[in-house]
């Protein structure tokens, strides 16, 4: 653009105009030709540097007063050559904008158009400095001038006076009233914002929510995945960034980078929808490895339909990375490891002597763990190493039931039924048969698929739960019997409820008290109950004590269940007395 000016009212103002003036040859009659290529904010900058020039009044506002500072500084603009000159004056008006916030995040979008000459006149780190103090400061203390207030307007009308009204008070403003405001800056410059306000103290979470903010603004493929359904969304009317593959994965590396260290401030869910994009953008491993690592050290808060994550390698050989999340498993258990070496707990045959809280994230891995091997069970393509490694990472202390691996266990065997012995008997391995619940014990007992030795091992520990279950009964009601009646202690046999009765009969009429009389009948009813309640069980389980006899599984030294008749020849009646010194649940109740 050509502008056809006087030269005496560009000396008056222009250091660096005059000396251009000066190297030109004169020629009479004949204008001079100056040709200005570098300077900041172009010709729309120069067109309002002459009109200064000329005295002629100009607007100054946000959007252009950088690049009329920057123009002034250029053409050395300085007090020397007149006072109240163009530098000084945009110095007082980048002041204003300064205490602004929306006008100072207005000015930093334009730092862009005029490049490096922003960084020499130190606009770029005002308004980053700026912007910082003002995000890290409470809004309702300082009443900054945030974005949605400034032209709030009351109830009945009336426009609002810098968000203060003294008819109403201004609605609350979150945490999160700047997190809209910055993620349209450019990432060079909101980088520098993230690392201003870490500086300034800004709380992680903060930081981490705005990261979240801006890369799902700016990186379209994370809002595509499905593990990000249940987060919110861009609001609508903002508009998603249209960039390339390319920039994407080096702004996701970038965002990768800013992440807060401290553990569980960024969600999961969040981490691992970064991960699947990563995957996809073919990030670099670097990327990757800070992601998985992040992850493992909060595995316990995730969820399973997170942990899913489509295999995308070029050789695809199973249908979910298993790769990925024995990688992060392993992390986990590194973290926990050395997390327990401070405060370590004690476990000793599988019972938890010591820190509880410690244990509970375990705990959650385990179930979290043994769900994941369920649902990637039914993959043909999955090797038994594989499964069995994934699986295996977990401790079995871990596991409070093991119903989880059990069932994973047994979708495996149904998936892939060309397994050996051998390879069955390995993977049974996993799991404690012990550790069954009655309904697991039930479904394993039946469950073909499962090796023989398996199938006995569950019979015998369920046998010997039934045999402790019987043993408890008896042992309760000897003990109640006992805390009911001191005098049995007296030399009176323990399990003769008809002599108690009598006994007790006669110390109440002696001692004129009908309450002993009373409890005595009572006592009488609890034992018949008991006593039909114990031949209900003994009958239920009877089919139990048979499949051993026929395995041959039952040798002279295991115990063995009462039959029904024994227990009721043993169980204390109302009429006929028994010694306690002989009978299987006698010596029960004696050890």
């Amino acid at each position: 653009m050509s502008f056809h000016l006087h030269k005496f009212p560009l000396l008056s103002k222009s250091g660096f105009l005059e000396k251009l003036i000066e190297q030109l040859p004169s020629e009479d009659g004949s204008g001079r030709v100056l040709k200005l290529h570098d300077i900041p904010g172009g010709a729309k900058a120069f067109e309002l540097v002459a009109k200064f020039c000329y005295d002629v009044k100009i607007e100054l506002t946000s959007l252009n007063i950088v690049s009329l500072r920057c123009a002034a500084e250029y053409l050395q603009m300085t007090e020397d050559y007149g006072e109240g000159n163009l530098i000084s004056q945009t110095e007082v008006f980048l002041n204003e904008v300064f205490g602004n916030w929306t006008d100072t995040v207005k000015a930093l979008e334009t730092c862009e158009e005029v490049g490096a000459f922003a960084e020499e006149v130190h606009i770029v780190s005002r308004c980053i400095d700026s912007l910082a103090v003002k995000a890290c400061a409470d809004p309702q203390l300082f009443n900054w001038p945030v974005k949605g207030q400034e032209n709030a307007q009351s109830p009945n009308g009336t426009v609002l006076w810098n968000g203060i009204s003294s008819t109403t008070k201004p609605q609350p403003t979150g945490e999160d009233w700047w997190y809209e405001d910055v993620s349209f800056l450019r990432f060079p410059l909101y980088k520098l914002f993230i690392l201003s306000v870490e500086a300034k103290g800004l709380k992680a979470e903060n930081i981490a929510a705005s990261l979240i903010h801006y890369a799902k603004r700016n990186i379209p493929l994370i809002n595509n995945q499905s593990s990000f359904n249940d987060m919110n969304h861009v609001g609508s009317g903002a508009t998603i960034s249209t960039n390339s593959e390319v920039d994407q994965r080096v702004l996701l590396e970038e965002i990768v980078g800013l992440l807060p260290s401290v553990k569980g401030v960024t969600t999961t869910n969040f981490l691992i929808g970064l991960l699947r994009t990563a995957m996809i953008l073919h990030a670099s491993p670097s990327c990757r490895e800070i992601l998985e690592k992040k992850i493992g050290s909060q595995l316990d808060q995730a969820l399973l339909v997170d942990l899913l994550i489509p295999n995308m390698g070029y050789t695809v050989e199973t249908l979910y990375d298993i790769d990925c999340i024995q990688r992060i498993l392993d992390h986990f258990m590194y973290i926990y490891h050395a997390t327990t070496a401070s405060s370590p707990c004690i476990v000793e045959e599988g019972q938890l002597v010591g820190g509880t809280d410690t244990l509970t994230p375990l705990t959650m891995v385990a179930s979290l763990v043994d769900g994941y091997l369920a649902e990637v069970a039914p993959d043909v393509n999955l090797k038994l190493p594989k499964f069995h490694s994934l699986a295996a990472v977990i401790p079995d202390y871990a596991r409070s039931m093991d119903d989880g691996i059990y069932h994973a266990v047994d979708v495996y065997l149904k998936a892939h039924p060309w397994l050996s012995d051998s390879e069955r008997e390995q993977l049974c391995r996993l799991m404690n048969c012990q550790k069954l619940s009655l309904e697991a014990s039930t479904h394993a007992a039946q469950n073909e698929r499962l090796p023989l030795r398996v199938i006995v091992q569950v019979l015998f520990f369920e046998q010997l739960r039934l045999r402790t279950s019987i043993s408890g009964w008896f042992f309760v009601s000897d003990n109640l019997d006992n805390s009911q009646h001191p005098s049995r202690n007296l030399g009176l046999p323990k399990n003769d409820c008809s002599k108690p009765m009598e006994s007790s009969a006669q110390d109440g009429e002696e001692g004129g008290g009908k309450d002993v009389k009373e409890r005595v009948s009572e006592l009488e009813r609890e034992c018949v109950g008991m006593k039909m309640e114990l031949e209900k069980l003994v009958k239920a389980k009877k089919s139990w004590s048979l499949l051993p006899k026929k395995l041959g599984f039952r040798r002279k030294s295991q115990p063995c269940i009462p039959k029904a008749d024994d227990v009721k020849e043993q169980t204390p009646s109302a009429s006929a007395p028994q010694n306690n010194e002989s009978g299987v649940v006698g010596q029960g109740v004696v050890e």
